[in-house]
C-alpha cells in the first residue's frame, strides 16, 4: 500500500540467497479518493513501476513468481480494468491476498531460520493501510489478525498537511487503539515471550533511534517518545533533520508513529525487536 518491493532469490538449500531487489515508493494507498478509486496520477506511477519490475522479471517461468497485492488492492472499487493493466506490465498474475493470508506471510518471512526453540512470539507488520498482528511458536503461526489502520492512512488522515502537534498525535493515537481495541485480549504480553515488528514503519522507526545512538535493532518506549519529540519540535515536515530514514518515509513517519504507539500501549509491549524478514521473503519461502 506504501511501497512496491520486488525480491528474486535463489534457494540454497532452505535459505535465500538474495540475486536482485528493488523498492519503489509507489504509495497507492494515497491514491485512493473517497469512493475508493484510484486515481489516474496514482495508476500511472503503478504501472510504470510495474513495468520496471517486469523487465527485471522477464524469462522467469511463473511457477517461479509469486505477486500479491495487500490492503489497497483489497479495497480498491472497480479494480477490474487496473489489475488487467497490471499484470499486462508486469506479466505475471497478481493474486489480492486476504489479510490472514497477509499476515501468514509475515509471520513466515519474519521468524524463519530462528531456530527450533518455541518461545511464544508476537510479530506486528505496520503496513501503508492495514496492521497485521500474528501469534506463534517456532514456524507455525496460530492467531492470526488484520485491522484497518496503517501509516499512510493515518497520516493522511490526521497530519494531511504534513503538521505534527500534539492534538494531531492524540487524536491519531486515540483513533488507532479504538481500531485495535479487541487486539487487547488477543495479543497483550501474557500470551508471548519475545515481540518483533516488520516492515516499513518499524523499520523506519529502528533505524532513526539506531542513528540517534539508540540499540541497534530495538525499538522501546523511551525511544518512541524521543522520536514523537523530535517530530512536535520540527512540527512540519520540511523542518524535520533527522538521519536514518528516507526521504518517502518522510511524509508517512507521523501516522505510522501513531500506530506504533498505540500498539505498544494496547499490548503493554516495552521492547520490540525490528525483523529483518518481512511479507516479501514468506512469498519466497513459501515458493521454495
Amino acid at each position: 500500500s506504501n511501497s512496491f518491493h520486488m525480491m528474486v532469490a535463489r534457494a540454497n538449500g532452505s535459505e535465500l540467497q538474495v540475486i536482485d531487489r528493488l523498492r519503489e515508493p509507489v504509495r497507492l494507498a494515497a491514491g485512493l479518493d473517497a469512493d475508493k478509486r484510484l486515481h489516474p496520477e496514482a495508476q500511472a506511477r503503478a504501472l510504470a513501476c510495474l513495468q520496471r519490475f517486469g523487465q527485471r522479471l522477464r524469462g522467469l517461468p511463473q511457477q517461479q513468481v509469486r505477486v500479491v497485492g495487500t490492503n489497497t488492492m483489497r479495497r480498491m472499487r472497480r479494480s477490474e480494468d487496473f489489475l488487467a493493466a497490471a499484470e499486462m506490465a508486469l506479466g505475471h498474475e497478481i493474486e489480492i491476498i486476504a489479510g490472514a493470508e497477509e499476515a501468514r506471510l509475515v509471520y513466515g518471512g519474519v521468524t524463519h531460520g530462528m531456530g527450533r526453540g518455541r518461545p511464544r512470539r508476537l510479530v506486528v507488520d505496520i503496513g501503508g493501510r492495514s496492521t497485521e498482528m500474528i501469534l506463534g511458536q517456532h514456524e507455525s503461526a496460530h492467531t492470526l489478525e488484520s485491522y484497518r489502520l496503517g501509516s499512510v492512512a493515518w497520516s493522511m488522515k490526521f497530519f494531511p498537511d504534513g503538521v505534527w502537534s500534539a492534538a494531531a498525535f492524540k487524536a491519531a493515537e486515540i483513533a488507532a487503539k479504538a481500531v485495535l481495541d479487541e487486539s487487547q485480549s488477543l495479543f497483550n504480553a501474557s500470551h508471548w515471550d519475545t515481540c518483533y515488528g516488520a516492515s516499513g514503519t518499524v523499520g523506519s522507526v529502528g533505524d532513526v533511534l539506531a542513528a540517534a545512538g539508540w540499540p541497534e535493532g530495538k525499538i522501546t518506549r523511551d525511544g518512541l517518545a524521543w522520536l514523537k519529540d523530535r517530530l512536535l519540535k520540527a512540527q512540519k515536515l520540511e523542518n524535520l533533520r533527522i538521519d536514518g530514514v528516507k526521504e518517502d518515509r518522510k511524509p508517512v513517519l507521523g501516522g505510522g508513529l501513531a500506530v506504533l504507539q498505540a500498539v505498544f500501549d494496547l499490548l503493554q509491549i516495552h521492547e520490540m525487536k525490528a525483523a529483518q524478514g518481512a511479507l516479501r521473503h514468506g512469498a519466497l519461502y513459501d515458493l521454495i
